[in-house]
């Protein structure tokens, strides 16, 4: 009996080293995927410990994924040498998702015959997958994202426009800060009180505030007007299917940050928003349910090339339905 415990303790203890092998390689391949370089052997060694930590966190959860007990599969990325609380400080900023000083509200038709799904990106209505860096300017981005479908949608003409304009130029005037959050709502009300908004190719993104060195003689788009959608998942529904791309605010929770593919259903999302994203389409997926379409700002190596599927029509989880707007052109 002895005997038969002890091998069973080797067994247990080859197949623990086993998973630390992994773990360690996994680490190296991690540092030069994503271009890794730190200050000192000592940070090294701390952002080895919290890699370490969150991918044992990923692979338990991927392993309930494999077992259909998840709807939704985790994935290392730019954030997993990074700890909870940095993250937050880093990429995410409160939304004051209080705001009632819209130009339009858009209550949609109830008769309106919703489609089953609809994709912008295959209409031509969306760009490539941003990057906003380390710089929580989310807000800039969610509002170029609907400005650039709309745009495309009346003009056909798909045009990349310049986030770096928002953040150094709708600021003390529309209570936006820069790399430390801001409204897509403000950011689009800039945009048509200045008549106009610089295209990307003008005035590049640099992932901090500057001064403000907007160019009337590089328009990408303009806007008229700014519509709030009435809050609600229906109401959302009818506004990407009819309208085209809508910017959104919702809570990025960790799982949200972890995200690789399926659809993201987390029933602990209901905090304040604190991230705006460009909601591109809906359908459903045979595991996952109902979602919604979502382009992030992280760039294409997170999530599902910089996409994320989110739980439709589950009591608006993470609140994505609560902040919807989108401009008139």
């Amino acid at each position: 009996m002895k005997t038969v415990i002890a091998i069973l303790a080797l067994v247990g203890l080859s197949a623990a080293l086993s998973y630390t092998d992994v773990l360690e390689a996994e680490w190296e391949t991690y540092k030069l995927e994503y271009d890794k370089v730190y200050e000192s052997e000592e940070e090294e060694l701390l952002r080895k410990l919290i890699f370490i930590d969150n991918k044992r966190q990923i692979d338990r959860h991927n392993q309930r994924y494999r077992l259909n007990m998840e709807s939704y599969e985790m994935g290392v990325n730019q954030f997993t040498d990074m700890l909870d609380k940095e993250f937050e400080s880093l990429m995410l900023s409160s939304m004051n998702t209080t705001e009632s000083d819209a130009d339009l509200l858009y209550t949609p038709d109830e008769a309106y015959a919703l489609p089953a799904d609809i994709d912008w990106r295959n209409r031509g209505a969306v760009t490539p997958v941003k990057n906003q860096g380390k710089c929580g300017a989310c807000w800039s981005f969610a509002a170029t994202g609907t400005l650039e479908g709309m745009h495309f949608l009346k003009t056909g003409k798909l045009v990349s426009l310049s986030e770096q304009n928002l953040v150094d130029c709708s600021t003390i005037r529309y209570f936006n800060r820069g790399c430390n959050g801001g409204m897509p709502f403000r950011a689009l009300k800039y945009v048509r009180d200045n008549g106009g908004i610089d295209t990307e190719y003008s005035y590049t993104y640099e992932a901090k505030q500057l001064s403000c060195r907007y160019d009337p003689l590089h328009i990408g788009a303009q806007v008229t007007d700014v519509v709030r959608v009435a809050a609600g998942e229906p109401h959302l529904a009818v506004a990407v299917a009819s309208k085209g791309p809508i910017s959104v605010g919702i809570h990025a929770s960790n799982n949200f940050r972890n995200y690789r593919d399926g659809v993201l259903n987390d029933r602990q999302c209901n905090k304040a928003a604190n991230h705006a994203v460009l909601v591109v389409g809906f359908g459903r997926d045979p595991q996952g349910g109902d979602f919604w379409l979502v382009k992030n700002s992280w760039g294409a190596s997170w999530g599902d090339g910089g996409y994320i599927r989110m739980s439709r029509n589950r009591s608006n989880q993470c609140g994505i339905a609560s902040n919807a707007v989108y401009p008139l052109v």
